[in-house]
């Protein structure tokens, strides 16, 4: 029988920007989570487990939560992202303090994982088409010739803040839903309907809003592992000397595109995307899952 999919949730950023441990933060009508509903609407799409990627602060009450709320429906799992999880003959350099980034807490699960998974961010909301879009690319993933994986692409302009800047991954796809390169872009604002910010020389660019981007939320096969551990060596080997340096994900699936090494199928079909950064993101948060409840889309109480 084959295995279902994995559900990889990251949930160890440490919520400097919002002021506390977003990931549990309650924002739906009943006082769930954002992470519940992408729990939930996984579940629905035929997710068969889910592993959480933690911070040893936050890990105690991810795992009581989890418990309590969906513990009961699914397996689930928890592994840390430790600052010390370097390639052999490295150590941690006394001043880091920042964790490694998203492409090294994809890595950190990766003892858990052994079947196709797709990985989300704990505090975005993506919307239960994404999740079925991933569930059945999922269900016929192979692992014959070159990894084939998937991503589910958001318009830019839905997913920009009126508070400040954000990070966002700028994407450049083919006209038969292939992704070309993706730009990771560590600070971009809002300006009109599009955006604005500056590029690597210092330039201000901008861009009109219906630029497709990568809100990580991707779908892979174990394959992903072993290539993205050589490629945090290299960046270790690089850049340990740094305290802030981050290995990003969607920078390391560019480099794998970029030499023939996977190809990324870009999924239509997203819903609304949402998060939250800021503390002033939370009341829109609760007005969209408020308005999706009032449509029968979730209900008030998602584990009862």
């Amino acid at each position: 029988m084959v295995e279902k999919p994995l559900l990889l949730i990251l949930a160890a950023g440490r919520g400097s920007r919002f002021g506390g441990l977003k990931q549990l933060e309650p924002v739906g009508p009943g006082g769930g989570a954002i992470l519940e509903y992408t729990v939930y609407d996984a579940l629905r799409a035929g997710f068969g487990g889910v592993v959480f990627v933690v911070s040893a602060e936050a890990e105690e009450r991810l795992r009581a939560a989890a418990a309590e709320r969906f513990g009961r429906r699914t397996p689930v799992a928890f592994v840390r992202q430790r600052l010390d999880d370097l390639p052999g003959g490295f150590f941690l350099p006394a001043g880091r303090l920042k964790p490694w980034g998203t492409g090294h807490a994809v890595l950190a699960a990766r003892e858990l994982v052994d079947r196709p998974f797709a990985v989300v961010n704990a505090d975005d909301f993506y919307g239960a088409a994404a999740l079925e879009s991933l569930g059945r690319f999922l269900a016929g993933a192979a692992d014959g010739g070159t990894p084939e994986y998937a991503m589910v692409g958001y318009r830019l302009g839905e997913t920009l803040s009126g508070i400040g800047a954000v990070s966002r991954a700028l994407c450049r796809c083919t006209e038969v839903g292939r992704l070309e390169a993706i730009e990771e872009i560590p600070a971009i604002a809002r300006s009109g309907e599009g955006g604005v910010y500056e590029d690597a020389a210092g330039h201000r660019c901008l861009v009109g809003g219906d630029e497709l981007v990568s809100m990580n939320i991707w779908g892979f096969t174990p394959r992903v592992f072993p290539q993205l551990g050589e490629s945090f060596e290299r960046f270790v080997r690089r850049s340990l000397g740094s305290d802030t340096e981050e290995f990003y994900l969607s920078n390391e699936i560019n480099r794998l595109i970029a030499r023939g090494a996977a190809g990324v199928q870009v999924l239509g079909g997203a819903g609304r995307w949402c998060g939250i950064t800021n503390p002033e993101d939370k009341p829109r948060v609760e007005g969209v899952l408020a308005r999706l409840t009032e449509d029968g889309v979730y209900p008030r109480e998602l584990w009862t």
